[in-house]
């Protein structure tokens, strides 16, 4: 007897370790309804309505200046977007994708001759070891993974995301 309680206790310690461990929680506040980027001073804000829920700092592409014209400019997209899609075994913890390309996107791409590019995400820190420094990303916005893990919860798809300069 003594033996299965003991057991139970112990399964029962597992199940609460491996839940506080998981990636994946859930968020009970108020809904977002959009998502603010200010390139310039590297912030990411998370609001409802006019409310800012959450403000988190940011890293961006490696060629921060500037709207993203084509495909390896190393720029992040500035306008309007939208969060279209998530992906929960990200090399990058957690990821949500933005729309970029828009069709202004690709049509300024092919009058230069270039690809616009794509794959633009939010998302966490490398699965690998090693310091990056500021602006690392290929072109997306980079937060720590423990933010990453509140805002892949908060944001829903479809959600509006602002890019400004």
């Amino acid at each position: 007897m003594r033996f299965v309680v003991l057991r139970g206790l112990l399964l029962a310690s597992l199940l609460v370790l491996s839940a506080c461990s998981s990636k994946f929680i859930t968020y009970n506040g108020p809904e977002v309804t959009k998502v603010e980027i200010h390139k310039g001073q590297r912030l990411l804000k998370v609001f409802h309505g006019n409310r800012v829920l959450k403000t988190f700092d940011v890293d961006l592409g490696f060629g921060a200046l500037g709207h993203k014209q084509f495909e390896g400019d190393g720029r992040t997209p500035e306008g309007r977007y939208t969060i279209d899609r998530r992906n929960p075994n990200s090399s990058f913890y957690l990821s949500l994708g933005i729309s970029y390309p828009n069709e202004a996107d690709r049509a300024y791409a092919r009058t230069i001759g270039k690809s616009p590019g794509g794959d633009i995400f939010i998302h966490g820190q490398p699965n690998l070891k090693g310091k990056r420094g500021p602006d690392w990303t290929a072109g997306c916005i980079a937060i720590r993974n423990g933010e990453m893990r509140l805002l892949y919860a908060m944001v829903k798809n479809g959600t509006v995301i602002d890019i400004f300069p």
